[in-house]
């Protein structure tokens, strides 16, 4: 088991936990999105003083890589790669859509509901205008389709839809409700920390480590900058 710092800047809420054998110890949030930047190091701070621990006792730190805010997830990644560096930790990095899948497969068991063997959850996060990231899990968090970056209208996931039910879930999914079909169901589970604890715990039982030199935040699409006309 394992001590993890855990910081999550790729959403709209920013938060770093201190977790230990997959319980959190301390937590600071903040759902002031330009802010993250000036968030992140006094929140890794007071979370140290509050779990009772020093940096250079954890083992390692996880981040939540992206798809999301591509600001918070420069932020969120520079912050844990300097750690790493300095304090020769392993990097964790764990997929933004998979965390918000886990905690929506954890919503269903939590309310006892009884679901088809083949139900799909499908995380999405808000992109502006109709474009969302998204992905398709089944129960097992395994992927049916992968973190992809996409237009929504009414016809979208239309074959998925026939074969099972989906649960679309996260900022995206409002935008979600112009999908009309009898197997489309749509949730209110936002992840929380405890989530991605647990995800990172998993992680660091089985050595999953990023490689410090070459990691990169995982965008999904290219940054567009409008050019200025002169």
């Amino acid at each position: 088991m394992a001590l993890l710092l855990n910081i999550d800047t790729a959403i709209e809420q920013a938060g770093v936990c201190l977790s230990k054998n997959g319980q959190i110890l301390a937590l600071q949030q903040t759902h002031e999105q330009k802010n993250h930047a000036s968030f992140i190091q006094p929140a890794i701070k007071q979370v140290m003083e509050d779990g009772g621990y020093q940096l250079h006792d954890i083992d390692a730190v996880a981040v939540s890589s992206g798809p999301g805010s591509y600001t918070g997830l420069r932020v969120g990644l520079a912050t844990a790669k300097g750690l790493c560096y300095a304090l020769q930790k392993p990097l964790i990095m764990l997929n933004t859509l998979e965390i918000m899948a886990w905690a929506s497969i954890q919503e269903t068991k939590k309310n006892q509901l009884e679901l088809p063997a083949n139900h799909l959850f499908c995380p999405m996060i808000d992109a502006r205008r109709m474009e969302i990231f998204t992905a398709l899990y089944n129960a097992q968090l395994e992927v049916i389709m992968p973190p992809a970056a996409l237009v929504l209208d009414e016809n979208c996931f239309g074959v998925q839809l026939e074969i099972a039910p989906v649960l679309f879930s996260g900022s995206g999914s409002t935008k979600a409700q112009i999908i009309k079909h009898h197997n489309a169901f749509f949730g209110e589970a936002t992840y929380f920390f405890g989530e991605m604890v647990l995800l990172a715990e998993k992680a660091y039982s089985t050595s999953n480590f990023a490689d410090l030199a070459y990691s990169e935040p995982f965008y999904l699409k290219e940054f567009y900058k409008p050019i200025k006309k002169n």
